[in-house]
């Protein structure tokens, strides 16, 4: 395999995986929510926010002094959490959203 031939094949396995992996946040949303905008957004109370910032998997990052929750992640793991999702889907729907996912 020639080296021109080689990277149009990286180029174009690195774009898929970016392409997979890449959440599109809407230009009106910041880049991380504070726990008032992420309140906000999904129209729920505190006590709510705070029960689902403290779950296992729930992309939160208290780095900052107060917790910001990453837009883009956060809209995955909306996605990846729905219950609906996981009780109806069957597994060639789930095998379909996987191999998207990796390309």
């Amino acid at each position: 395999m020639e080296e021109a031939d080689l990277e149009r094949l990286l180029d174009k396995v690195v774009s898929r995986a970016i392409e997979a992996y890449a959440v599109q946040v809407p230009s009106s949303l910041p880049p991380a929510l504070t726990t008032v905008e992420f309140m906000e957004l999904l129209k729920i109370s505190r006590p709510t926010a705070t029960e689902v910032m403290k779950r296992p998997g729930f992309p939160v990052n208290r780095e900052f002094g107060n917790p910001r929750i990453p837009t883009g992640l956060l809209l995955r793991w909306i996605d990846e959490n729905t219950e609906w999702v996981q009780k109806n889907a069957g597994k060639e729907f789930k095998a379909r959203r996987r191999k998207h996912a990796t390309g």
